[in-house]
């Protein structure tokens, strides 16, 4: 992996837009519990159809998907948990192959790494009450650092984290490489995020302010969470620390969790227009997550 010293943000970068939603555009079944994780194995070739998508319309840093992998998640289905350390590996490996055909760019491979409660698979990391110790959060986070350390990917992505524990947990599991290079990104639901607040409860600025300390962040900041959100948390995030801010909302659509579907629209040109004040108040990584497509990072990268 790339170390810390050699990773530092000047100017604005593109991330890339959602991962599962578009996979689920191009065919791929992610109705089983492990998520996108299942077309790591099952499909490759869509995987890097993502990948190539968002690098042609503009995207400079890819996060792998890996989001929903762990040996834990592996467990809890039967399934052999070094399938979990391979299929970390293996979307490492898609990521760099796709980032391979665009030799004249310099991308950014970012792997990415889910909070505990994606691997209870029942939306815990939407309000981070998890029935676990603290002991049990490093252990499970380190477990998946230990894959990643030896692989091609240039930073860890830690996303959509729900609480000040779990940041506090992943400080520790990190503790042993120091020169990696990480990034923290918290998520902010709906009714948290008016009051500056990340899913457990705890100050999006506390948070921030934690994860900025740790020797490997490189950049904090928020995903996940509405786009409505995004200018008044990226001001908290610039008063708790000096660290580069990443921010990369969902589409704008609303999850309704009762009849399992997304319900209101999706505007491309007008998520791009808010890309532009948000660069504009101070975030340097911006990018989208859940229900954005290339569009949407399309209309981002014309800004950059």
């Amino acid at each position: 992996m790339t170390s810390r010293d050699q990773l530092q943000f000047h100017g604005a970068r593109v991330l890339d837009g959602g991962m599962a939603s578009e996979l689920e555009f191009l065919g791929a079944n992610i109705s089983g519990p492990l998520w996108s994780a299942h077309v790591l194995e099952e499909a490759p070739e869509k995987v890097i159809a993502v990948h190539r998508a968002y690098l042609e319309a503009g995207a400079d840093v890819l996060l792998t998907a890996s989001y929903q992998v762990s040996r834990k998640g592996y467990l809890e289905f039967g399934l052999d948990p070094d399938r979990a350390n391979a299929a970390l590996s293996r979307s490492v490996e898609l990521a760099c192959e796709a980032r391979a055909e665009f030799p004249s760019r310099r991308v950014l491979v970012a792997a990415s790494l889910g909070p505990y409660g994606a691997a209870l698979h029942n939306g815990a990391e939407y309000h981070g009450d998890y029935d676990c110790s603290l002991e049990d959060l490093v252990r499970f986070h380190r477990e998946r650092i230990e894959v990643l350390v030896s692989s091609d990917a240039d930073l860890l992505a830690f996303e959509t984290l729900p609480s000040m524990e779990e940041a506090r947990a992943i400080g520790e599991a990190l503790k042993t490489w120091p020169d990696l290079a990480a990034w923290f990104t918290f998520v902010c639901p709906d009714y948290r995020a008016a009051s500056l607040q990340v899913a457990h409860g705890e100050a999006l600025r506390d948070c921030a302010a934690l994860a900025a300390g740790f020797p490997q962040t490189v950049a904090v900041g928020v995903n996940c969470t509405h786009p409505k959100w995004i200018p008044r948390l990226i001001a908290v995030l610039r008063e708790a620390s000096a660290q580069p801010i990443v921010v990369y909302p969902n589409s704008g659509e609303d999850w309704d969790a009762e009849a399992r579907c997304w319900t209101g629209l999706s505007d491309p040109a007008e998520f791009g227009q808010q890309a532009r004040n948000w660069y504009a108040a101070g975030a340097q990584l911006v990018g989208g997550c859940c229900r954005t497509r290339p569009d949407h990072i399309r209309r981002i990268a014309a800004l950059v």
